[in-house]
């Protein structure tokens, strides 16, 4: 069922702005106490991402992964954002003969993907973030929830994964990780890796399931929790660039993608399409 079915207005009462075009069901939205949403996206309405919200990412990015971004594997229907990874053959527009680098120097990619992100658009410091979406476990697969700081480039800017789930010594993980710069120039990381099957042997039917991704984060912490167990705590006293910048008390936008091979592992024997789906991202800041 479209999500429009069920709204009604209840913009005064949780006070988000009226530029807003879609709200939410009463019995839907649990604010946290002191706090007040100040922007969500529910995807409610079929088609494209909104583009007052959302930006693209095009080609092959990062990680020598196989896929190749587009915004034609972006789209919502039914109240869901549907990041949908293909097995296909697609040309590298970057595509350059010469080139040593590895986002250049094929001619043709054999995956298609998604990544879109608020980069210029919506970026937050501080406040609760909460995403509910199902992921596709299969190997290959590579979904992720994440924040980058909007100045300095990476890993000096910092890196909050929210969500990512991929292959970790052969076994699906799921990881709650921050990183930031260290005194030489590469990333430092605090990372909480947990194998999927603690989560599958309390629910055989897990990973058939939407479930929710949190971010609590102020000025001296950020806390990571999935359907309320916290999963990492990171002190923010400890992520000091080595220019005496912290990444992570500046505002950081918001990243959804879904990525193919490299860590999430080798997808040649792996059925496609793969959807990663979201169900609604929200923003909570204190009153």
């Amino acid at each position: 069922m479209n999500k429009l079915n069920l709204f009604f207005p209840i913009l005064a009462a949780i006070g988000i702005s009226c530029n807003q075009s879609v709200t939410i069901p009463e019995n839907e939205l649990v604010v946290p106490e002191g706090y007040k949403l100040v922007w969500h996206d529910e995807f409610a309405l079929d088609g494209k991402p909104d583009e007052n919200f959302w930006t693209y990412e095009i080609g092959l990015k990062r990680n020598n992964e196989l896929q190749y971004y587009q915004p034609e594997n972006a789209n919502i229907k039914d109240g869901l954002l549907i990041l949908e990874g293909k097995r296909e053959k697609v040309k590298n527009e970057a595509y350059d003969p010469n080139s040593n680098d590895w986002k250049k120097n094929q001619e043709f990619a054999k995956y298609t993907s998604a990544s879109i992100n608020t980069k210029g658009k919506k970026s937050f410091q501080y406040g609760i973030i909460e995403v509910r979406a199902k992921i596709d476990t299969a190997i290959g697969m590579w979904p992720a929830i994440w924040t980058l700081g909007e100045s300095q480039g990476w890993p000096a800017n910092g890196e909050i994964d929210i969500m990512e789930y991929y292959q970790v010594n052969g076994e699906g993980t799921l990881l709650a990780n921050a990183a930031w710069a260290s005194s030489d120039k590469r990333a430092a990381w605090d990372k909480a890796k947990i194998p999927i099957r603690k989560f599958i042997e309390r629910d055989p039917e897990w990973a058939e399931k939407f479930h929710v991704w949190k971010m609590d984060w102020n000025q001296d912490y950020i806390r990571l929790y999935l359907d309320d167990e916290l999963l990492n705590e990171v002190d923010l006293a400890r992520t000091i660039n080595p220019d005496g910048f912290n990444p992570f008390q500046q505002p950081h936008f918001i990243l959804l993608n879904l990525a193919i091979g490299s860590n999430g592992g080798d997808p040649s024997t792996t059925t496609f399409p793969k959807e990663y789906l979201v169900d609604y991202v929200r923003v909570f800041q204190k009153k």
